[in-house]
């Protein structure tokens, strides 16, 4: 119990100084933690994000991937792949994207880091799905609609963009992005 109560104490002053922009204390303090309990993924996140700060990214994505072997978890692959996103590879920063989402459908961090991938490595069916599961689920679906549409656009599914832009119109007459996507498709 004592284990727990330190590990608890050094990962609380580990987030502290986090937050704070120590970033020398707080990866003394979540080290601190891991040698309490090296079977959290919450210090190995909170190094990771240290890492990411220094600009270490080949760290931290050792430490996002460690996370993640303790304890599967969205944030983790969400974090994987924007490492790898920054590391330009584009396919692989996709994939661990399509993790987190299975994960939680509803980060739209990594949704959105998905779309960015998905163009880069030219795999923008396989965006599709998760577009259409955050439409479903009522997350943003002004912007899921838009992004979808443009998705369509590229890949030449013109009437399905058009059908999903019209309604964004339908809802919201003012919105720039649908027009001009609209515009787009009818010049």
């Amino acid at each position: 119990m004592e284990n727990q109560l330190d590990y608890e104490i050094n990962k609380e002053l580990g987030e502290c100084y986090l937050f704070m922009g120590n970033y020398d204390e707080a990866e003394k303090y979540y080290r601190k933690a891991l040698t309490e309990n090296p079977q959290i993924s919450a210090p190995f996140m909170g190094l990771a994000t240290i890492a990411v700060q220094r600009g270490e990214l080949d760290n931290a994505l050792v430490l996002y991937k460690k996370a993640a072997s303790v304890e599967p978890d969205s944030k983790a692959y969400c974090g994987m792949g924007l490492v790898l996103m920054e590391q330009g590879k584009a396919q692989e920063a996709f994939d661990a994207f399509a993790k987190s989402l299975d994960m939680a459908a509803d980060s739209i961090v990594a949704l959105n880091g998905m779309v960015r991938t998905a163009y880069a490595a030219g795999c923008v069916e396989r965006a599709i799905p998760y577009l259409q599961a955050a439409i479903e689920a009522d997350m943003q679906t002004e912007a899921m609609r838009v992004t979808l549409a443009g998705c369509f656009i590229s890949l030449e599914r013109a009437d399905e963009a058009r059908a999903l832009l019209q309604k964004v119109l339908t809802d919201n007459p003012e919105h720039e992005s649908a027009r001009a996507l609209l515009e787009t498709l009818s010049a």
